[in-house]
């Protein structure tokens, strides 16, 4: 019989008001509380957070700073366990600090004795391959691997992990629901108008990408009579894209373009993209939001990450940043809005195994702590 309530540290890129990151916590949170339910366990989640104050404020659990090591220790030492996870956490893309933070963190936990989870990690790129012994010998000793698509799971093949150990599973964020009673709003301000949800972000230097998507919404806007909801992700430097994009397409359409703004919780943002008839996204999750409340999606692809999850929808980016195309990006928007539920038929068997797999992780945690004898 297992211990019927557990500590469990949960590190990954949180307090940075990044929606997507919000969005893999609130989902792993959801995702423990119903699985431990069902096995018997009540978990109590210890998050390490860049802002641990708005971390317990937000999500009602306890919180740790992640930059701070004596008290990182101190929460794993009385921890029963630490996940590690989801989302890009061990790549060395955006910086070569990133995966010696978080290989640090798992091997706190296993000097410590304490069971490690890798959460539906996206591993890679993994420029650096005097990393790849650290990431093989730290997986080496966790209890569950799991990553979110075959490629991180090829890439730990490469590094030498065992094929056994690792399992490949969905982003976590598929498995987050709709808040109980949350307003889903459906047409465009004041008109019954059908909405394109725009998530952006700055990447191309001379900002093509950009300039792009406002040809594409510029036609859009012409062809059709939809409303244009700019979804800021990461605050607030997508907000700013969101301007950029907005200034292009100039005063004509003023009243026809609106912006979320400040949606800092996951689930309110959930709500916003539930809303869209269609919705045009470079950020990973703003797919992942649109996939799991069957709004049909036009993806711009930044990174490998992207064109593999659209893969596991059986789509392809309409666009990528090194091949800008705001006429392609326009010609399906506008096809779904036309066609949106012939989208959705399409679309649903696939999603709905993409939400039942997402509680898999989480399903062997309690699944291991319940079968756990009592220390």
């Amino acid at each position: 019989m297992g211990t019927a309530n557990q500590r469990i540290v949960i590190s990954g890129y949180y307090g940075f008001n990044n929606s997507g990151d919000e969005a893999v916590l609130q989902s792993i949170l959801l995702a423990l509380k119903e699985q431990g339910e069902r096995q018997g366990i009540s978990f109590t989640p210890v998050v390490l957070s860049v802002n641990p104050e708005w971390t317990a404020r937000t999500y009602g659990v306890e919180a740790v700073h992640r930059m701070r090591p004596r008290e990182v220790w101190r929460t794993l030492q009385g921890a029963g366990g630490l996940i590690s996870g989801g989302g890009s956490l061990l790549q060395d893309e955006t910086s070569a600090k990133t995966i010696p933070y978080y290989i640090a963190v798992i091997r706190m936990a296993q000097w410590l004795g304490k069971p490690v989870f890798i959460y539906s990690q996206g591993i890679g790129p993994v420029h650096r391959k005097l990393f790849y012994g650290f990431i093989r010998s730290a997986f080496s000793r966790c209890e569950v691997v799991t990553v979110r698509d075959e490629e991180s799971k090829a890439l730990l093949m490469r590094m030498g992990a065992a094929e056994q150990k690792i399992s490949v599973v969905p982003d976590p964020v598929m498995g987050m629901p709709l808040k109980a009673g949350a307003h889903v709003r459906k047409s465009g301000q004041g008109q019954d108008a059908p909405v394109v949800g725009v998530s952006v972000r700055y990447w191309n230097e001379d900002r093509s990408e950009l300039e792009a998507v406002a040809d594409a919404l510029r036609r859009v806007l012409e062809q059709s009579s939809a409303h244009i909801r700019f979804l800021p992700f990461h605050l607030p430097s997508d907000e700013q894209a969101s301007l950029y994009v907005q200034e292009r397409l100039g005063e004509m359409y003023r009243g026809r373009i609106s912006v979320a703004g400040g949606v800092t919780h996951p689930q309110d943002m959930l709500a916003e993209v539930a809303g869209c008839h269609t919705l045009l996204g470079m950020r990973l999750h703003a797919l992942i939001y649109a996939a799991g409340q069957y709004v049909p999606m036009v993806g711009l692809s930044y990174d490998p990450k992207i064109d593999q999850f659209l893969n596991r929808l059986g789509m392809k980016p309409a666009a990528s940043t090194q091949r800008p195309d705001g006429e392609s990006m326009a010609a399906e928007l506008l096809e779904h809005l036309r066609s949106r539920e012939s989208w959705i038929a399409a679309k649903h068997e696939r999603i709905v195994r993409l939400q039942q797999e997402a509680q898999l992780p989480a399903e062997r945690i309690a699944r291991f702590y319940s079968q756990s004898p009592k220390g």
